[in-house]
């Protein structure tokens, strides 16, 4: 097993538990569109309690892609983008990884069909 100095594996696994969820996902598109909002307006656009949105934002907040702030009474929350960057690190390892498998499968194929012809 790879040495996680920068808890890499814990944080991208956090993001992606997080945006399994569609509703989780629905929550960030609302917020993208709109900008910062209280849990009681994000409820209003969707089929689901204040209190079940409180709870689907906790799970985003520790997964670093929204931050609450104190409003008054209110809090209001909003997109953390930065939240995303180690996963989208990942990402783009695993399709160079996957990119560069696939190359070496076609070079082999390439010469075992001119070794045929």
């Amino acid at each position: 097993m790879r040495a996680d100095p920068g808890g890499v594996v814990g944080e991208v696994g956090s993001v992606l538990v997080a945006l399994a969820d569609p509703t989780r996902r629905r929550l960030l598109d609302l917020l993208a569109a709109q900008g910062a909002a209280t849990a009681t307006t994000l409820a209003g656009g969707l089929p689901v309690s204040r209190q079940a949105i409180v709870k689907h934002l906790a799970v985003l907040d520790g997964a670093g892609l929204v931050v609450g702030c104190r409003v008054g009474r209110e809090v209001r929350y909003s997109l953390r983008p930065a939240g995303l960057d180690a996963t989208t690190r990942w990402m783009s390892s695993l399709a160079a990884d996957w990119d560069r498998r696939l190359a070496v499968v076609k070079r082999a194929a390439e010469a075992a069909g001119r070794d045929v012809a």
